[in-house]
C-alpha cells in the first residue's frame, strides 16, 4: 500500500541522517592522535595501537622493556637467527618472537610488499635509525601504514635521547607508566655505581683495558672502545681513553695499536667474548695465548684477565652495559661492591627488563667465562 511521506519529514529525515553521518565522521577522527617522532614528523595513528612491528638494530628490545612483545605481529631476519653465541637477554627471554612473520631484513631493510600481506597488519611502524634501510617516508607513503621514527640514544651520552624515546614508545602503545618504571631504574643503578664511586682518588685508579670489543661482529685485541660505558660508570682507568677529547667524541669502537697496548701495562685486562666468533687470528683470547708481544704484559703474566658480557648486539644491550659495569666494579674496588653478587645483579637486572633471568644462558654460550677470570 503507498504511503504519502510529507516533505517536512523527508527533510527532517535527512538531517537526522546527515547528522549521524557526521557524528561517525567526528567519532573516526576521535578515534586518531598525533604525535611527533624524533625527525619532527607529525604523525597520525590509532588512539588505541594493539598491533606494531619494530625495524631497525634495537628496537624489538625496547618494546620488551616497554613489556609491549605481544604486540608485534612480525619481526625482521635477525630474531629468526641461530647461533651457537647469543648476547640478548630479550631474544632469550622471548623465543617465540623468532616464531612470528617475517617483515624484512635486519638493520632497517623492511620489504614493504611483506608487511601490507601481514595478517593481522600492524597498526604502527616504530623505525630506529631512520638513515639505515629503507627510508621511512618511502615505507609509510607504500604501506600506507603510519612509520614512527625514532633514536635509540645510550645510557651514558645520549640518555636524553633514550627516555624520550621510550616516553613515545610507552604513548604510542599504552605504556607510559612502564617507560617511567625503566627509566628510573636505569637512573637508579647509575647513581648506586656513581655512589659507590666517585671519591675514589683517580691515582687509587687500577689502570685497565678492554679488548675485543664487538662492532658489527668480532675482533681481535686491539678493538677497544674509549668511552666504553662500563668503564665510565665505575670511573675505570682507562688506557684508551683520550683526556685531551671529550667522552662524547670517543663513543664508536676504535684500534688500539698493540704497541701502546705494551707500552702503557694496564694492571687489569678486560675481554668482550664477542671475540670468541672470531677464528683464530681475530680471537683476542688466543692472541693474549699465543702472539709474543702480549705475553709480556703484566696483566698476562699475573693473570689479571677477565671476561665480560658483550653488549654491543644489534645495537647496545643496555642491561648487559649495567651488569658488566657491576663485575668490572668490583674487580677494580672490591671493598666497594663487597655486597655485590654480579651474577645475581645481572639476573635482577634481566628480569625487570627482559622479564627472566637469562645470564645461565649467555654464559654457557661464552664457555662460561663470562664474569671470571680467565685462566690462558
Amino acid at each position: 500500500m503507498f504511503s504519502f511521506v510529507s516533505p517536512k519529514r523527508l527533510v527532517l529525515s535527512g538531517v537526522i541522517v546527515l547528522f549521524a553521518l557526521l557524528v561517525g565522521v567526528a567519532a573516526v577522527s576521535a578515534a586518531e592522535v598525533t604525535v611527533t617522532d624524533s625527525w619532527g614528523r607529525e604523525v597520525s595513528i590509532p588512539e588505541k595501537v594493539t598491533r606494531v612491528i619494530c625495524s631497525g638494530s634495537g628496537c624489538l628490545r625496547y618494546l620488551v622493556y616497554l613489556q609491549g612483545q605481544d604486540l608485534a605481529v612480525a619481526v625482521d631476519d635477525m630474531e629468526k637467527s641461530r647461533s651457537m653465541f647469543e648476547s640478548r637477554p630479550y631474544y632469550l627471554a622471548h623465543p617465540e618472537l623468532k616464531d612470528k612473520p617475517l617483515f624484512g631484513e635486519f638493520r632497517g631493510f623492511d620489504n614493504p610488499e611483506l608487511i601490507v600481506a601481514l595478517d593481522p597488519a600492524p597498526q604502527v611502524i616504530f623505525k630506529v635509525n631512520g638513515k639505515m634501510g629503507h627510508d621511512p617516508v618511502e615505507l609509510q607513503n607504500k604501506t600506507g601504514i603510519p612509520v614512527i621514527i625514532l633514536e635509540y640514544g645510550q645510557l651514558g651520552i645520549g640518555k636524553k635521547e633514550m627516555d624520550e624515546t621510550l616516553l613515545l614508545m610507552g604513548r604510542v602503545i599504552g605504556k607510559e607508566q612502564r617507560a617511567r618504571e625503566v627509566i628510573a631504574f636505569f637512573d637508579g643503578i647509575i647513581e648506586d655505581l656513581a655512589k659507590r664511586t666517585a671519591d675514589i682518588p683517580e691515582g687509587e685508579r687500577p689502570s685497565c683495558y678492554i679488548g675485543g670489543v664487538a662492532f658489527k661482529g668480532p675482533h681481535g685485541m686491539t678493538s677497544t672502545e674509549p668511552a666504553y660505558p662500563p668503564f665510565m660508570f665505575v670511573k675505570a682507568g682507562n688506557i684508551a681513553a683520550d683526556p685531551t677529547r671529550k667522552a662524547s667524541e670517543q663513543l664508536q669502537q676504535s684500534t688500539f695499536s698493540t704497541e701502546s697496548l705494551v707500552s702503557m701495562d694496564p694492571d687489569k685486562l678486560f675481554v668482550d667474548l664477542s671475540t670468541l666468533q672470531g677464528g683464530a687470528e681475530v680471537n683476542a683470547l688466543n692472541q693474549l695465548r699465543t702472539e709474543a708481544p702480549y705475553r709480556v704484559l703484566s696483566a698476562v703474566e699475573k693473570g689479571e684477565i677477565y671476561g665480560v658480557l658483550p653488549y654491543n648486539w644489534y645495537s647496545q644491550n643496555h642491561g648487559s652495559i649495567l651488569a658488566d659495569a657491576y663485575f668490572i666494579g668490583k674487580v677494580l674496588y672490591p671493598e666497594r661492591f663487597e655486597d655485590v653478587d654480579p651474577v645475581e645483579k645481572a639476573d635482577e637486572i634481566y628480569t625487570f627488563l627482559v622479564g627472566k633471568p637469562v645470564f645461565d644462558r649467555m654464559n654457557e654460550g661464552f664457555g662460561s667465562m663470562v664474569f671470571k677470570k680467565i685462566d690462558l
